[in-house]
């Protein structure tokens, strides 16, 4: 059964920081892509870094430059570090996987950028 779970969000002052991690379990973890996906509220769940297998990634154009994806397949754990945190940044950040079709999502952790 495969599980993801994210940890590390928090309340953080704009231009602050913060490191995400999203745990999985019941993978072969290094051979499937890993997505971090966002939603604040109202609005609809968007992408926000992806990261390959094979540790390539990807990110939306609205943090690129701030926000790095990492993954350490030892530890079967995919990371998000956030920098320059913006208010509009402020959401639940999810992680997901996809194997064949099934869509795992994890439960969201929860990043609140405000002063």
């Amino acid at each position: 059964q495969v599980q993801l779970a994210e940890a590390g969000g928090g309340l953080v002052q704009p231009w602050g920081t913060l490191r995400l991690s999203c745990a999985a379990s019941g993978l072969i973890f290094s051979s499937y892509p890993m997505v971090w996906y966002r939603q604040a509220p109202g609005n609809q769940r968007d992408m926000v870094a992806t990261i390959s297998g094979g540790g390539r990634t990807n990110y939306a154009d609205s943090v690129e430059g701030r926000f790095t994806n990492s993954k350490d397949n030892a530890k079967n754990t995919v990371y998000l570090q956030l920098n320059s945190l913006k208010p509009e940044d402020t959401a639940v950040y999810y992680c997901y996987t996809k194997i064949f079709s099934t869509i795992y999502w994890g439960q969201g952790t929860k990043v609140t950028v405000a002063s």
